[in-house]
């Protein structure tokens, strides 16, 4: 006879995190990254035929210092 297998132990679950496609995202909203907090500053625009979507933020701590791109956070929250 065969035993049943046991039940896979499932991990803790991740913490909310909501994932939002750059063209959702609008003039004002805030993103949270393990940098700090940043808030968006400009429209989100793409490049390379659609396949590259950027948006221009800026820190709260620096407001001087707006950036975009590869080094702009990734979640956000409304």
């Amino acid at each position: 006879m065969t035993k049943p297998r046991p039940a896979k132990k499932r991990e803790p679950a991740q913490p909310a995190t909501r994932r939002v496609l750059p063209m959702e995202l609008r003039i004002g909203d805030r993103l949270v990254d393990e940098t700090g907090e940043w808030e968006v500053v400009g429209r989100p625009y793409t490049s390379n035929a659609g396949k590259n979507a950027r948006v221009r933020v800026q820190g709260l701590s620096s407001p001087t210092s707006p950036r975009s791109g590869p080094g702009a956070p990734t979640s956000a929250s409304r």
